[in-house]
C-alpha cells in the first residue's frame, strides 16, 4: 500500500469515528446535518480580506481570472476577491447555500453561476478555472484524495484550502461527554491533511493563524439553538446548555490553517 493510500485510509477512519450514535440522532428533535444558512451568509463589513487564505488567492488572481468555490456556502471565499473575478462557479450541494451564494454575486456585480452537488461527483460539470478555492468543507470528505485530486485538476494557477486546525465539532466534545456520556474523536487535523497534500505529489504551501471563529457572529440565543441542534438536544435543555457555554471557556477564537498548492 502506498503512503497516498495509507493516508487517505487514516483520515477515512478518523471521520467515520465522529459518526453518531444511531439511536441519538432518530430521537433528535432536529437534524444535526442542518447548516444554518446564516452561519454562512457573506456579510460585507465581516469580510476579512487580509487572511492567509484570501491573500493567496488574490495573489494568484492578479488582475484578472476566473475562480471555482468549492463547497461555496454565501461566497466568503471567493466573492470578496470582487473585480479581480471573471466568473465565479459556486458548486454547493445544498440549495439553499446556493441562492445565498447567487444573492450575494448579484449584490457584488461579480459573474456568477452554479453546480448543485457534492465535489468531486460534480466535478466533470465544473470547467478548469485560474483559481480554485475551497473553505471549511474537507472535515465532511471521506474520500479526500479524490477531492484533493480533482481541485488539483481543475486549478491553472493555484488551489487555496483553509480548514481549522482540528475538526469543527472538537470544540464540543466535552459537552458530548456531558449530555450523552461520549467520548468523542481528535482526529483527522489540518496536519493530517498537509500530509496528504503532498502525498499527491504537489508542494503545499501552509499557513498558520488564530482569529475569532464563525461561530463569533450569532448572538447568544443563536448559539444555543445551534449548538443544541449539534448536540440532538431538545429546547428543554437550553438553560443548561446556556451555562456550561457560558462557564466553558469558550474563547470564540479558533485555529485555522491554509494549505496552497500549484500542480
Amino acid at each position: 500500500m502506498s503512503e497516498l493510500d495509507e493516508l487517505g485510509r487514516r483520515w477515512r477512519r478518523a471521520l467515520e469515528q465522529w459518526a453518531l450514535p444511531p439511536d441519538i440522532v432518530a430521537a433528535a428533535p432536529i437534524s444535526p446535518w442542518v447548516h444554518p444558512p446564516e452561519v454562512f451568509r457573506l456579510i460585507d463589513d465581516e469580510v476579512d480580506l487580509t487572511t492567509a487564505a484570501m491573500t493567496a488567492a488574490a495573489v494568484a488572481l492578479g488582475a484578472g481570472g476566473t475562480v471555482a468555490d468549492i463547497g461555496c456556502g454565501g461566497g466568503r471565499a471567493s466573492l470578496p476577491l470582487g473585480a479581480a473575478i471573471t466568473e465565479v462557479i459556486g458548486v454547493d450541494d445544498s440549495e439553499a447555500m446556493l441562492g445565498e451564494f447567487r444573492a450575494a454575486a448579484a449584490r457584488r456585480g461579480v459573474p456568477a453561476r452554479t453546480v448543485a452537488g457534492r465535489w468531486p461527483e460534480v466535478a466533470s460539470s465544473v470547467p478548469t478555472v485560474d483559481v480554485v478555492v475551497c473553505h471549511h468543507v474537507v472535515y465532511n470528505v471521506a474520500d479526500i484524495v479524490e477531492f484533493v485530486t480533482a481541485l488539483t485538476d481543475h486549478a491553472r494557477r493555484r488551489v487555496v484550502v483553509e480548514l481549522t486546525g482540528r475538526h469543527p465539532q472538537s470544540g464540543l466534545n466535552e459537552l458530548w461527554k456531558h449530555f450523552w456520556g461520549l467520548e468523542r474523536p481528535s482526529e483527522p487535523t489540518s496536519e493530517l491533511l498537509v500530509r496528504i497534500v503532498a502525498a499527491t505529489g504537489v508542494e503545499p504551501i501552509v499557513s498558520r493563524s488564530r482569529r475569532p471563529s464563525r461561530r463569533g457572529r450569532l448572538d447568544a440565543d443563536q448559539t444555543v439553538a445551534l449548538v443544541r441542534r449539534r448536540l440532538c438536544l431538545g429546547p428543554e435543555r437550553d438553560e443548561e446548555l446556556r451555562a456550561l457555554l457560558t462557564t466553558g471557556g469558550d474563547t470564540g477564537v479558533e485555529d485555522y490553517t491554509t494549505v496552497v498548492w500549484s500542480r
